[in-house]
């Protein structure tokens, strides 16, 4: 098992990007290069940085790899307010993500501090 396996926030980010997953899976066609494929590689980025920088890292190196998983998180967040706008998915699907987006960033950023 890696160190990342045992983190509860690489959990969260599991749980998270599965959520983005199926909000895209909503997108028209039309979105296929743009808002899909952004949300996407934003929210697996988001786990892909708390696994780099769990192992073989210093603290310092660490706090910099979730400080990029936390700007990916947001960016995540930008895209869910623009695929609410277009009215790809309910309000009510939108809004759902937002706390728990709000969540999550705060368990990244005490982390970082960890």
């Amino acid at each position: 098992m890696y160190k990342f396996e045992t983190l509860e926030v690489w959990e969260l980010s599991l749980e998270y990007v599965d959520m983005i997953y199926r909000i895209a899976a909503k997108l028209p066609d039309t979105e296929r290069y743009n808002l899909y494929s952004q949300v996407i590689r934003a929210g697996t980025s988001i786990s892909l940085n708390i696994a780099e920088g769990s192992t073989g890292q210093s603290d310092k190196e660490q706090g910099r790899f979730l400080a990029m998983a936390i700007r990916s998180l947001l960016e995540t967040v930008a895209c869910i307010k623009l695929i609410e706008r277009r009215n790809y998915i309910y309000k009510e699907e939108a809004q759902a993500l937002i706390p728990l987006a709000k969540s999550f960033s705060q368990s990244l950023a005490l982390s970082k501090r960890l």
